[in-house]
């Protein structure tokens, strides 16, 4: 099972292309009582928790963190998939019935793929923009809730054993280049998650079984890091 996981990834991960694709876990689940924030995260398989249990993905310890802190939050509208470049991100938003939902909170996080396939760096800043005015538009044009992670670099995992990791670590560098400008000159929060990532190097407790994607514990650090961000706006 582990192999044939990893060989969908690989085939999910071979061409620049768009593609049809569904969309996840797009209905919040409401908490009783007091009214709770609402959530959507946007991206690849770095938000679903590829390889992980659905409620250790970034998204769910965020809200639960939000929730723990006194921020009830709902558990998070999901729209992700493992190996969705931005192009595929926007396809299945385009192709969904999130159209005129407003969330109090959105992250987004994506370009692994475009990295991994070998995309146009001009296609992805194009894309990249479109996506944030798409997650501003999901936060019903407050900015202030609107939260941008950067790229991990997997070229530190086992995944990458053969490969050239100084290469991998460069052309992430260059796309977290461009959606860290973007992301800036656009008014919004940005979180480097990138330093944490590669940690994973002399870690393998931060690597998921798949040699490959973040464990649950590599997912926590993250939220440590995005979540004073997000409660300094909610307050």
């Amino acid at each position: 099972m582990k192999s044939f996981t990893l060989l969908a990834l690989i085939i999910a991960m071979t061409a620049c292309g768009k593609s049809p694709s569904p969309v996840i876990n797009t209905q919040a689940t409401t908490m009783p009582g007091k009214q709770p924030l609402t959530y959507l995260a946007l991206g690849d398989s770095y938000t679903i928790g590829e390889a992980v249990d659905l409620k250790q993905n970034f998204p769910n310890q965020l809200a639960t963190q939000l929730t723990a802190a006194g921020y009830p939050t709902d558990a998070p509208a999901i729209i992700a998939r493992t190996g969705w470049t931005t192009g595929e991100l926007i396809s299945a938003i385009e192709a969904g019935d999130t159209k005129g939902k407003t969330y109090d909170i959105v992250t987004l996080l994506i370009g692994v793929n475009n990295q991994y396939r070998g995309c146009s760096k001009e296609d992805y800043r194009k894309e990249f923009v479109q996506l944030l005015q798409t997650a501003i538009d999901y936060a019903g044009g407050n900015k202030a809730h609107v939260f941008v992670l950067s790229i991990p670099d997997w070229g530190v995992t086992p995944f990458a054993n053969s490969r050239d990791r100084q290469q991998i670590a460069k052309e992430i560098d260059e796309f977290n280049a461009i959606n860290a400008a973007e992301t800036v000159s656009s008014g919004l929060s940005y979180t480097n998650i990138t330093l944490i990532s590669k940690k994973a190097s002399a870690d393998t407790n931060l690597t998921a079984n798949d040699g490959l994607h973040p464990s649950a514990v590599m997912y926590s650090l993250w939220v440590e890091q995005l979540l004073p961000a997000v409660k300094s706006q909610l307050q």
